[in-house]
């Protein structure tokens, strides 16, 4: 029986209570983002005001007009959309052919090969910064992109990788059977039948590489001293005089590169939750 009819009250108590907890969830994950939100809008003078005169301080936008005047941020944004696009798109491109034959084909040490890559998406970062960093001088990729590029794929090509193979697994095996019986390739049915099939998870996996390359700060801090992606910049951004704290410009730049990642999460999110939950269910 329904508990609307069965108890009134009880029912709308619970539902009352479970918005109440949705809007208490929303407000702890969003204050933060719209406290820095606040903090880009206010002028250097209004920024140690009580919380309620800041709040409704005077908006202003010289914020984001000193950052986006400023050529290390803009240099920054494009090492930076150079950096996750080149890396997104590699491990992407060789993270389909591992999980094709992962996820379709039986051979001996499949099973040790999925480990090593979980075990290698799990490596924390400074245990592989010292030789990383030999390897890059010793190959003059020193504050070069494609450095950062090629070390950037040590966790994104596994987690591509892991997410399509659990995926490739799902799709049944039919459609490759008839691309075979009408003469197509592997390499075609890969790239003619599969990747269709495939594309949210492509678009779950990339997104989420994406951001992670777009987010990432050690290997970048590391690996360069001038063509620094955007986080470093942000991390070094100095005001006038060393006991100048630019806190108004520093979470100007850090909703500029916010908010574009929001928007593709917003623009694709129907693709990442399916691409999320193939899988999940077996049929």
């Amino acid at each position: 029986m329904n508990l609307k009819t069965t108890n009134p009250a009880l029912y709308y108590l619970q539902r009352a209570a479970f918005y109440l907890l949705v809007i208490v969830i929303a407000f702890y994950l969003l204050a933060p983002f719209l406290w820095a939100v606040l903090t880009s809008l206010r002028s250097p003078g209004d920024l140690f005001l009580p919380p309620a005169q800041f709040i409704t301080a005077e908006t202003t936008f010289q914020n984001y007009t000193q950052v986006f005047s400023n050529p290390n941020f803009q240099r920054g944004l494009l090492y930076s959309l150079i950096v996750a696009v080149g890396s997104v798109l590699i491990s992407l491109l060789i993270g389909s052919f591992a999980a094709y034959a992962l996820g379709r084909f039986r051979f001996k040490g499949k099973q040790i090969i999925m480990y090593v890559i979980l075990a290698v998406s799990v490596f924390p970062q400074i245990a592989v910064l010292s030789g990383l960093y030999t390897l890059i001088s010793n190959l003059g990729l020193y504050n070069n992109p494609v450095g950062l590029i090629l070390t950037y794929l040590i966790f994104t090509i596994p987690f591509t990788v892991w997410v399509l193979t659990s995926f490739v697994r799902d799709i049944p095996g039919e459609l490759e059977e008839a691309a075979l019986v009408d003469g197509a390739s592997p390499l075609q049915t890969l790239f003619q039948v599969l990747f269709p099939v495939m594309m949210p998870a492509l678009v779950t996996t990339g997104l989420l590489a994406f951001i992670n390359a777009w987010n990432e700060y050690l290997f970048a801090l590391t690996f360069t001293s001038t063509n620094r992606t955007v986080p470093v910049v942000i991390a070094n951004y100095s005001g006038a005089t060393q006991f100048d704290q630019p806190w108004g410009p520093i979470m100007a730049a850090s909703i500029v590169v916010t908010v574009p990642l929001i928007i593709l999460v917003l623009v694709f999110q129907r693709n990442i939750v399916s691409g999320l939950t193939a899988g999940a269910v077996k049929g």
